[in-house]
């Protein structure tokens, strides 16, 4: 493969050995680190250095808002400069110092996304304590099996998730002893944890403790552990990923080379809004990214119903997203189209029409139709507040379909990362205005080297012409093993190379797109290989459907699906095609179905599938496949065996159906 245009190659690949090692591609870096890798400044150690010469550098900068309460209505955004929050976290650090913990010792945090959850971290940041973020959306069984594998002695907790907390105990209080509450405390809570043997404070009173005490911050150093990040296994046990300092500002040294690069800087005028969880890597290193430019990070309220008010109300510059809130908001757009009358419905497919051929020609998407984005897309604009410059998606594929009509009417970059908890968050992101990244995840940042490493049993070559295969991850921004579990950091973390597990596929421009994925493989009875992802991402395509979970097993000869459609979709087609009834009603409709696997056979044509990995039976749920049900992590990834235990009726019946 010819040296492309976004990423430079810095070894050559390598043959397998027969019944040794698999064939290793080239190394590849981006094309913005030629001359090596961005270093960070020395004065730059830790994460608290991050925040610290923010505050020396630009104390009266608005640093964490949150909207104000004015008679049980949400008003404007309020702010703390970074001098006052710094000033509440020595105060915080004081008292946990005060509490007889110190460096090295496990922190835990707790609940939504809220300035308290921030300076909390800082704090721990400030006197060297390993941060465990615990889930806000994982239940009692998963936040004990943290504190207790974790061995965490003091946890930070948003005022409703203290009695989540308590309900961990008798086994969690071997280790936990003392709890902070961001807000107040009631006297039930007070005397169920004096009954537990916990110490419980409101955040007030906690404060107090350290008043008049001043303590040293202990010498961090870049290897030191600062945080353990625990991700949400689709299988088995949560594993702790521990995140060194050096990993963390060794991330944000290639993120701000990417963004100075392509003219895309953040500044201390930039605005973020702050709901993705920060118990996720993506969301915690965009903040220390906000943190590090003396930017603005306002929160939301923590209910997604409201969570375009909070966005009108911050106006943020940047907004990061998961696939399923960009579909949300696609969604939201088809409806308004849909209601809005013919004469707007075709004004609209004109102007889009326009800017997106001028953008295929190379356009930028300021210059491909500045008429449209006035007239047209204005409120598309104005529905994300106005001033969003660059959407980030991140954490699970973004469907094409979403993605190129959003960068045709959001008048801003839509771009998609790549990124695992264990390699620090983002690792690759597309670059702006290049239409021909969509669907890729983009170039290598330039701060890791890449290669594919072939995966024979399921026919990928890192040395075809088309290279394919599993993507490995080398550089400063990886983590150094999980905790406690040696034997599962030797299996991904091999000579220095982190084993992803995803299939990736180089683009001729250096993109790389994700394909598939290593374990998510079956065999057929016919003996036949099935890369479930591969086709997963393949029937996505399918309009009319918002998600799909395709299965298949060694005593069936094909596969059979369960499929989340799209409302607005299925209640057009039921329309013109003479189908009445509710959604649900509709959905139960053998017609729909019979439209919904149609749909599929034609992508699969169109795509040039095998027989064999074709959908002949197909189950419709009008609800969307959800954490409350167990079937998918908090960061969206579809949890198999959970779908395979709850659809397995309908999966028995798909089959004997077919058999009759």
């Amino acid at each position: 493969m010819a040296t492309s245009r976004y990423i430079i190659e810095v070894e050559k690949g390598k043959e397998g050995v027969d019944g040794g090692s698999p064939s290793v591609g080239p190394v590849y870096r981006s094309i913005y680190a030629k001359d090596g890798f961005p270093e960070p400044a020395d004065d730059l150690v830790s994460a608290w250095d991050i925040f610290r010469l923010s505050v020396e550098k630009s104390p009266n900068n608005p640093m964490l808002g949150r909207r104000e309460i004015v008679d049980g209505k949400a008003g404007k955004y309020v702010w703390q400069t970074y001098k006052e929050v710094y000033d509440v976290v020595i105060k915080l650090g004081n008292s946990i110092r005060t509490i007889g913990v110190g460096k090295g010792e496990k922190c835990g945090i707790y609940g939504a996304n809220s300035p308290e959850w921030i300076i909390s971290m800082e704090a721990c940041n400030a006197h060297g304590l390993y941060c465990v973020p615990l889930y806000d959306t994982l239940g009692a069984g998963a936040i004990e099996f943290i504190i207790c594998h974790a061995e965490v002695s003091l946890a930070f907790s948003e005022e409703k998730k203290i009695s989540e907390l308590l309900k961990t105990a008798p086994n969690s209080t071997k280790y936990l002893k003392n709890i902070v509450s961001f807000g107040e405390v009631t006297s039930e809570q007070r005397a169920e944890a004096e009954r537990l043997g916990l110490t419980i404070y409101s955040w007030d009173q906690f404060l107090k403790l350290g008043e008049g005490k001043e303590y040293e911050l202990p010498e961090k150093k870049r290897n030191d552990v600062c945080t353990i990040m625990y991700t949400s296994g689709t299988t088995g046990d949560p594993k702790g990923v521990l995140l060194t300092n050096e990993s963390i500002i060794h991330l944000l040294e290639g993120v701000r080379k990417l963004l100075k690069t392509i003219n895309e800087e953040l500044t201390s005028k930039d605005v973020y809004l702050s709901y993705l969880p920060l118990a996720h890597i993506f969301d915690r290193v965009i903040e220390e990214l906000f943190i590090y430019e003396a930017a603005s990070i306002g929160f939301w309220r923590g209910d997604v119903k409201i969570l375009i008010e909070d966005i009108a109300a911050l106006k943020p510059t940047v907004f990061c997203a998961v696939p399923r809130v960009l579909e949300r908001i696609y969604n939201g757009l088809q409806q308004k189209l849909s209601d809005g009358g013919l004469i707007k419905k075709t004004l609209f497919n004109f102007a889009f029409n326009h800017k997106q051929k001028n953008m295929e020609k190379g356009k930028t998407h300021t210059q491909a139709s500045p008429l449209a984005d006035k007239v047209v897309f204005k409120k598309v604009k104005e529905g994300l507040g106005g001033n969003v410059r660059l959407i980030l998606s991140g954490a699970a594929p973004l469907a094409a379909h979403i993605e190129s009509f959003l960068r045709v009417v959001a008048c801003a970059h839509v771009l998609q990362g790549y990124g695992l908890t264990e390699s620090c968050g983002g690792t690759f992101v597309s670059i702006p205005n290049e239409l021909a990244m969509l669907g890729t995840v983009g170039p290598p940042v330039p701060n890791v080297d890449i290669r594919l490493e072939s995966v024979p049993e399921m026919g990928y070559d890192a040395l075809a012409s088309k290279p394919r295969g599993e993507v490995c991850i080398r550089g400063k921004t990886l983590f150094s093993g999980y905790y406690k579990r040696e034997d599962l950091t030797q299996e991904v973390l091999i000579d220095g190379w982190l084993h992803t597990g995803d299939v990736g596929e180089w683009q001729p421009d250096g993109a790389l797109k994700i394909i598939d994925r290593k374990k998510n493989i079956f065999k057929l009875s016919q003996g036949e290989y099935v890369a479930v992802e591969n086709l997963e991402n393949i029937y996505s395509h399918v309009a009319a459907i918002e998600s799909i979970w395709v299965y298949g097993n060694s005593y069936e000869s094909y596969l059979v699906a369960v499929v989340c459609p799209s409302k607005i979709h299925i209640e057009h087609w039921a329309k013109e095609h003479n189908v009445s009834g509710d959604f649900e009603s509709i959905c139960q409709n053998p017609k729909t179905k019979e439209f919904i696997l149609g749909e599929f056979n034609r992508v699969a044509k169109d795509k040039k599938l095998k027989g064999f990995e074709l959908i002949k039976g197909v189950h419709l749920d009008t609800v969307p496949f959800d954490m409350e049900r167990d079937l998918i992590t908090p960061s969206y990834k579809k949890k198999r065996p959970q779908l395979l235990k709850y659809y397995q009726k309908e999966i028995d019946e798909m089959y004997n159906k077919a058999k009759k």
